[in-house]
């Protein structure tokens, strides 16, 4: 798993989007369903709290409150779902998800212009439970940060805050319902140092590799993936 997490973070950091989702699918195949969504939660708050801590002087305060404001209720709904489904009905729902990210990227769609902060309110609600739910929700949201107007370090920092705020959040209500146990914890966080080295190794690959080829990699996986959770 280690090297797993190495190489979808790698990937990640090349293709530029779909690291985590690539390592769901192995997570899900190591651990099972109900394991693989919370260790993949603590090893993305790690993701998400460094990339924010390393452009914290360019995050947009202002649209991570209000993502958080529709965020956080929504994703302990998500979470409460999780908790209920049965692993049978979670795989059928990550197979569906996995191939709805996989059309997304391949359609790449253009959220319409988003000119008030106020949007991202109802954004953080959506995303929040999905959050809730399983991971690898990054490729969904991007669109939207980006038809705001934010680039480069504005965007990485502002959208790695306001999702670390939601998975907090998350791994709080796995906690109360007791779906965080100690081994859950250790793997999580021994699978985290792996992903900050696939991408160092990333950012110094990234020029030398077409991102198009990794992209097509990562779709491939991710269908054969869909079709092991639907079919399998």
């Amino acid at each position: 798993m280690a090297m797993a997490a190495t190489l979808a973070s790698w990937i990640g950091a090349v293709a530029g989007t779909g690291g985590t989702t690539v390592l769901l699918p192995v997570l899900v195949y190591f651990l099972g369903v109900k394991d693989a969504i919370p260790v993949l939660t603590i090893c993305n708050l790690t993701s998400n709290l460094s990339r924010s801590w390393f452009n914290r002087e360019r995050i947009d305060l202002k649209v991570v409150a209000w993502f958080a404001a529709g965020g956080v209720p929504l994703v302990a709904i998500g979470a409460y779902f999780f908790t209920m489904a049965t692993p049978t009905l979670l795989l059928r729902a990550l197979g569906v998800f996995l191939l709805v990210v996989v059309g997304w990227r391949r359609l790449a769609p253009r959220a319409p212009r988003i000119n008030s902060v106020r949007a991202f309110a109802p954004l953080g609600g959506v995303f929040g439970f999905l959050y809730g739910f399983t991971e690898g929700v990054g490729p969904l949201m991007a669109p939207f940060f980006l038809a705001y107007g934010m680039t480069k370090g504005v965007y990485i920092g502002t959208d790695a805050l306001a999702t670390f705020i939601v998975q907090a959040t998350k791994l709080a209500i796995f906690g109360s319902m007791d779906v965080l146990l100690a081994n859950i914890i250790v793997q999580g966080l021994v699978l985290a140092p792996f992903m900050v080295l696939g991408s160092w190794i990333g950012r110094h690959t990234v020029d030398r590799i077409a991102p198009t080829t990794f992209t097509a990699i990562i779709d491939v996986v991710l269908v054969a993936s869909a079709s092991s959770s639907l079919f399998g």
